[in-house]
C-alpha cells in the first residue's frame, strides 16, 4: 500500500508512551494502526446515528437484554445463556 510522509505534533508523554508500546514496529506503524482503528470507530458511529435517525432510539428494555448478553466491564450482571 502506498504511504505518504507527514509531520505531526504529539504531547511529549504521549510520544514517549507510543515509542515504548510500538517497540520494533516503529512509531509510524503504531500510529497508522491507531488512526485506522479510529476511522473504523468513526464509521461505525456514523452508521449508528443513521440507524437511530431511521428507527428511533433503542428502548430501555432492548438495552437491558443486550447488557444481559454482553455486559460491559462495569456491569455486575452475570452473562445469561441465550
Amino acid at each position: 500500500m502506498p504511504v505518504e510522509k507527514v509531520s505531526m505534533s504529539l504531547d511529549t508523554e504521549v510520544l514517549a508512551q507510543t515509542r515504548e508500546r510500538a517497540g520494533g514496529r516503529g512509531v509510524s506503524a503504531y500510529v497508522n494502526e491507531a488512526v485506522r482503528r479510529q476511522l473504523r470507530r468513526d464509521a461505525l458511529a456514523e452508521v449508528l446515528v443513521e440507524m437511530r435517525e431511521a428507527n428511533g432510539p433503542v428502548s430501555d428494555h432492548a438495552m437491558e437484554g443486550v447488557r444481559r448478553l454482553w455486559p460491559g466491564p462495569d456491569d455486575k450482571v452475570a452473562r445469561q445463556p441465550v
